[in-house]
């Protein structure tokens, strides 16, 4: 899978170098060559979520091998479309959007599946790979897109990247996932959908991340929607020498990656973060004022090696800050941020540096670079132990009486939401720290399932505490109950460590009783 998907990403910045340079000798203007990183980032903000939560509930087998075969047929048209003199700017831009709408379907799945194929403890190792993957690509594939694009055209270029989604398809094809067990019926799709989107609000350590992966990407992208207006306009540089500073960075990529692993054992996620966002706000300094390739390609590597740095911080962090039942429509939110924010973030450089000049809207990147590390003040990362986030299988399903229909319904089992109210009653001069600990709770049981949640004091009795939440469905409230991480579990057994031993903990589940007036 690693390798297929290495031909695939060469495949891919061979097809970034020949549409970046095409749009360049096309138009000439800052604001369209930015738009090329636009158009193919867009789709992850419009798609890439409801693609990770249908990721989450179907074969993802065949799920990758429709998204692939989509990409290879738009990259196929695309070059078809070149070597026929038919692009026009917008033409470009509609077909890189295309390709990029299939990436945005695929990307949730697939960066998920990899760290899944490996041990919990190699885990922060194989998604770094997956960086490494990408900018190991970045090494190679815009120099041999730039040499094909230098003796052929930009359709030769953008037909070969088609058949390099024939190994992805071919390795997925031959893959065998394991089953995934369970006996609930599948969830619906917008059910699902506000199932992660409660997951990631309700997460302060997730919340946190993509806040600054946003902060970081949008000054981050003047690099990679500008370069192409800095190798030809200040260096005088063709495809060719484009696509060696684009190998450049790949370079540097890769020996960061390298590093990577002694780095983790000797800072903190802040620390490398920091580093990484430092370190590109000198190079884009430097790419605003250099003259002489030579320097801007020293740069670059340096360049290759932060963002590598930056990116595996904030990859790893984030996929292993989450449950496997929320893998990839939990990952479609980052993508949604760092894609979106890439897209955002070019446009704005784009019109900026058509405005303002090249040089001046490097400067301000590379502030907004340098400054981005001061958000650790307020948001600092949380990491968390992967075992946290085991499932805790000693939660029994809860019991359901069935009998009659309920009025107002055909089934025994209402489809309207669920009540659940749980009664404790507090150790004696207790009352306050079980009322403070179950205020922790709130989050856990928005994350599980639950659409709101209160908690509420006996006014005659104060020891007497009433947490109640509202679950969308029965059906619902039982995956609730397998989503309890062993975090959560902990918890929730701390909270019964302040409740009067002799007085059990009552947990009572009230069903819709008719349709809402």
């Amino acid at each position: 899978m690693w390798s297929a998907q290495f031909v695939s990403n060469t495949g891919s910045w061979m097809q970034t170098v020949a549409a970046q340079w095409l749009m360049l000798t096309l138009t000439g203007s800052a604001t369209y060559v930015a738009l090329v990183q636009t158009a193919a980032g867009l789709p992850v903000v419009l798609f890439a979520i409801v693609a990770g939560t249908i990721g989450d509930l179907v074969n993802r087998q065949r799920f990758l091998l429709v998204n692939q075969a989509f990409m290879l047929i738009a990259a196929a048209v695309l070059g078809a479309l070149a070597i026929a003199g038919l692009v026009t700017p917008w033409v470009l831009l509609a077909l890189l959007f295309v390709v990029g709408t299939g990436q945005a379907l695929t990307s949730p799945t697939w960066q998920t599946l990899q760290p899944e194929l490996v041990s919990p403890a190699e885990r922060t190792q194989a998604i770094s790979l997956g960086a490494v993957n990408q900018n190991l690509a970045r090494a190679v594939g815009p120099a041999i897109g730039g040499v094909i694009l230098a003796a052929t055209s930009a359709g030769s270029v953008f037909l070969i990247n088609a058949i390099t989604f024939a190994a992805v398809i071919a390795v997925i094809a031959a893959w065998r996932p394991a089953p995934v067990p369970g006996a609930l019926p599948r969830e619906h799709v917008g059910e699902a959908v506000r199932a992660g989107g409660r997951y990631i609000a309700a997460s302060p350590v997730l919340r946190v991340i993509l806040a600054r992966t946003g902060l970081f990407i949008i000054f981050a992208s003047a690099i990679w929607a500008l370069l192409p207006l800095t190798a030809r306009s200040v260096l005088h540089l063709g495809s060719g020498g484009y696509g060696l500073l684009l190998g450049s960075v790949g370079v540097g990529a890769v020996a960061g990656a390298a590093a990577l692993p002694w780095l983790r054992s000797r800072l903190s996620p802040d620390a490398m973060l920091a580093a990484g966002s430092v370190g590109l706000a000198v190079v884009t300094l430097l790419l605003a004022y250099a003259r002489v390739t030579a320097v801007a390609a020293v740069a670059l590597v340096a360049g290759g090696a932060c963002w590598i740095l930056a990116l595996s911080t904030l990859n790893s962090l984030y996929q292993l800050s989450l449950p496997r039942w929320i893998k990839a429509r939990g990952m479609s939110y980052y993508l949604v941020v760092f894609q979106g924010g890439n897209a955002i973030g070019s446009a704005i450089m784009g019109l900026a540096a058509e405005h303002l000049g090249l040089s001046p809207t490097l400067t301000v990147a590379a502030a907004g670079l340098a400054l981005g590390p001061l958000a650790a003040l307020a948001w600092r990362f949380r990491p968390l132990p992967p075992e946290d986030l085991l499932p805790a299988s000693d939660w029994p399903a809860p019991h359901l009486e069935t009998g009659p229909a309920l009025p107002g319904h055909a089934s025994p089992v209402p489809a309207g939401p669920v009540l659940v109210s749980v009664e404790y009653w507090a150790r004696r001069g207790q009352d306050d720290e079980l009322m403070t600990a179950l205020q922790r709770t709130k989050f856990a049981r928005r994350r599980t399932g639950a659409t709101s949640w209160r908690i509420w004091r006996d006014a005659s009795e104060p020891t007497r505490i009433l947490e109640q939440f509202i679950v969308a469905s029965w059906d619902e409230h039982l995956r609730q109950h397998e989503r309890v991480t062993k975090r959560d579990q902990d918890r929730l057994d701390a909270i019964r460590q302040l409740t009067d031993p002799s007085r059990s903990v009552t947990v009572t589940h009230w069903l819709a009783a008719g349709p809402a007036k």
